[in-house]
């Protein structure tokens, strides 16, 4: 690896965003990395099995099919090699969200390429950090890296200290899929409870996992959050049936309550990036409206 600040080729949003965020321009990138806009122009070296604008049933058909003939993801190794990175960014927490690690190191193996594989496998805010502080060791940006943990974790402790001062902790649920239904794990339960809330269905860290309806039914929440993993806000108001039509949702208190919100699970609740600080500011605003500033339009709004 040279001197020079290393050719990085990331191949997740989240850690796109990271790069980004600490002064370097990827040379590669995956076809989901979209933010900075900047992203989006940079060569793309991973290309998706899956119709990710199909409705979220069909889009769990086709990971189930994918995964049983090779993977939902497959890497553009003529696009990878040409790039000739020193650093190549994957991740090891799920391998519908991101080309699976495994895969990455098969590819830099058979390719022959001089580079440094790091890999991200966060399920906290902590691990979120840690990551923030890893990618700037390995660009040599250790010195903006602590500036963007301090600057992250600043906000979430004004976050954390605001919530505590509610009157209420009202009882969450958050979906990051609707059919089947997932319940939001890893980072999130860590995040409604910095918000001042309570998420009796999952502990911090846990996986994100699939639930029958009746747990969701029986947990009865008083504020539910829609936040499918890689849709947005029109993507999830288009399979919003896939809640609104289950046995007993008008029932819930969060729906007679008013209090059923969407939240863009593309872009905030499911990437673990220096943007998981905005998805802690949003769940409060949703959580204690009097406390904290409504949310942006395109983050969130009301379900369905």
């Amino acid at each position: 690896m040279s001197t020079d600040t290393p050719r990085v080729v990331s191949l997740l949003p989240s850690a796109t965003e990271i790069v980004y965020a600490l002064g370097v321009t990827p040379v590669g990138t995956s076809h989901e990395c979209d933010h900075p806009p900047d992203a989006t122009d940079r060569p793309s070296v991973v290309e998706s099995r899956v119709d990710a604008d199909a409705a979220s049933a069909d889009i769990d058909a086709q990971v189930q099919a994918a995964e049983s003939e090779g993977g939902v993801y497959a890497i553009d190794r003529e696009t990878l090699a040409a790039l000739d990175p020193d650093l190549v960014i994957s991740q090891g927490i799920c391998e519908v969200c991101a080309v699976d690690t495994v895969l990455v190191e098969e590819a830099i193996t058979d390719l022959g390429l001089d580079c440094e594989l790091l890999t991200t496998d966060p399920h906290s805010v902590a691990d979120v950090l840690d990551d923030v502080r890893d990618i700037g060791a390995a660009l040599r940006r250790e010195a903006r890296a602590e500036e963007l943990v301090a600057e992250l974790r600043s906000r979430v402790e004004a976050v954390a200290d605001r919530a505590a001062g509610a009157d209420d902790t009202p009882e969450v649920a958050v979906l990051d899929w609707l059919d089947p239904v997932m319940v939001a794990g890893h980072w999130v339960p860590e995040l409604v409870e910095l918000a001042g809330g309570r998420y009796g269905l999952a502990d911090p860290g846990d996986a994100s996992t699939p639930r029958e309806w009746r747990e969701i039914a029986d947990y009865d929440p008083d504020v539910l959050v829609a936040a499918p993993c890689g849709f947005d806000l029109e993507q999830t108001a288009e399979n919003a049936a896939d809640l609104t039509g289950r046995e007993g949702w008008t029932d819930l208190r969060a729906v007679r309550e008013g209090r059923v919100h969407a939240v863009d699970g593309h872009h905030l609740t499911n990437r673990p990036g220096p943007r998981v600080v905005d998805t802690l500011e949003v769940l409060a605003a949703l959580l204690h409206p009097d406390r904290f500033e409504a949310p942006q339009e395109w983050q969130a709004r009301p379900f369905p």
